[in-house]
């Protein structure tokens, strides 16, 4: 589990394609310190083991599922990544309950100026958009925000200063993919409420008549 609160950018320095995986390899150092082989860190938002140690970086997989609901698979050689350690029992829960389990991405839509902060518009698919409540919390590439506004095709949060400082968000251009992680309090509700979308079942053809056409009685 994570809080949302990056500790570092670090750097993508190489990746292995398999055939629908990757092994990547990530720069960086504050995110080194009593990690061990096994332990997680969040690459932008999304829960990666470790796998190798290096001096100056780590090595983990990405399994085919990861990166068919993650921008990793978008990254190059040299890109920026939100990097947090998972969280220990002593540490402040300054931001909110992440788990590292992407639910799918979004688009950047708009970036507006408003004093010192800056407000991102992300458009997203319905099937987060239920999850995501105007005041309550989204992990955006692995950041905790509030959500500050929320329609029918997208959602807004408000950066300050030293959250944008601190990460990649602003960085990014428009129409850039960034990995939503939603609250899982809310999933979690809506399952025990029996509240989930239930999936569409095929009508059948068969019918009494069909039945007695083709001799089943």
């Amino acid at each position: 589990m994570f809080t949302g609160i990056i500790e570092e950018v670090g750097t993508l320095k190489g990746i292995r394609h398999g055939q629908k995986s990757s092994i990547v390899t990530v720069g960086g150092k504050k995110v080194l310190a009593g990690t061990k082989i096994g332990d997680s860190i969040s690459t932008n938002g999304v829960c990666l083991t470790v796998t190798k140690l290096h001096k100056d970086g780590f090595e983990a997989d990405v399994m085919p599922e990861t990166l068919q609901r993650s921008n990793l698979g978008d990254l190059q050689i040299g890109g920026r990544v939100n990097l947090e350690r998972a969280l220990q029992l002593d540490t402040r829960l300054g931001g909110h309950i992440v788990s590292g389990h992407i639910d799918g991405t979004g688009s950047i839509k708009e970036y507006r100026k408003d004093d010192n902060a800056v407000w991102m518009t992300i458009s997203t698919g319905p099937e987060l958009l239920r999850y995501i409540i105007e005041k309550g919390s989204i992990a955006i590439d692995g950041v905790s925000l509030t959500v500050a506004a929320v329609d029918s095709g997208s959602f807004q949060v408000s950066i300050i200063p030293h959250t944008g400082a601190e990460t990649i968000l602003l960085e990014k251009k428009l129409g850039d993919t960034v990995n939503l992680e939603c609250d899982i309090i809310g999933k979690y509700v809506e399952k025990l409420l029996g509240l989930s979308p239930k999936p569409q079942t095929k009508q059948s053809n068969l019918s009494e008549a069909f039945l007695k056409e083709n001799g089943f009685f």
